[in-house]
């Protein structure tokens, strides 16, 4: 990689720190998909399905582009002269067994099912953005330096993220007021709301009293003065 130039250098450079995200997402989307139901969520279930399938073909996409510039697909996010180090080769062998070890781990968050579904809705919302800022810098990057084919690819991804951050933003209300109906009484929900509706209500009905009275006091004043 030393014959490389400073450009693809910096490419591959992002493009690792980008591929080495998509390898920690699989995991953590397999394990995901574990969790949720087919039946009761089966949408949400489809979708992550969906996002998987995504998240491996970035990865493809990703280390095909790498190779193509010089590099290699790496799970280290350092800097390029460490990938050839024994030192990075353990660091990058850690990284890969600290995001198998994430998935399992999401299965212990949450006081019951529905609050785990909502925990992993927001990790997944998290990454997502994280994602799509990792992307926007990996276009910016290549067609700073003149790579179309690199922005392409990374254009491309981004949208795909995008798409995935817009229906978990759908999504995590749903799951929270699920989460609101399995552990929250019945006598404690929407309270809040029920008063201040109450108190609307009541200052609609005195406002709608006093403009009554003062056109009945209008028609006497007029009647009075007419006789």
């Amino acid at each position: 990689m030393s014959d490389m130039k400073a450009s693809e250098a910096k490419l591959v450079e992002y493009l690792n720190e980008a591929y080495a995200k998509e390898k920690e997402l699989e995991v953590a989307l397999q394990a995901h998909i574990g969790m949720t139901d087919a039946k009761t969520r089966k949408a949400y279930n489809k979708r992550l399905k969906e996002h998987l399938r995504e998240t491996k073909q970035h990865a493809k996409g990703l280390e095909r582009r790498i190779k193509k510039l010089g590099g290699r697909d790496s799970l280290l996010s350092a800097p390029r002269e460490a990938l050839s180090t024994g030192a990075g080769k353990l660091a990058a062998a850690a990284k890969g067994q600290m995001a198998s070890a994430k998935g399992p781990l999401h299965m212990l968050r949450g006081t019951g099912e529905e609050e785990k579904l909502l925990k992993n809705a927001k990790t997944e919302y998290w990454n997502e953005h994280e994602e799509i800022a990792t992307y926007t810098a990996i276009e910016t990057l290549a067609e700073a330096v003149g790579d179309a084919e690199t922005a392409k690819l990374a254009r491309s991804i981004r949208r795909d993220e995008e798409r995935m951050a817009r229906y978990l933003e759908r999504l995590i209300p749903q799951l929270t007021k699920a989460v609101v109906r399995a552990e929250i009484p019945a006598a404690e929900r929407n309270s809040g709301r029920s008063r201040s509706s109450r108190a609307r209500s009541a200052r609609s009905r005195g406002s709608s009293s006093a403009a009554s009275r003062s056109r009945t006091g209008g028609k006497r004043r007029a009647a009075a003065a007419r006789s």
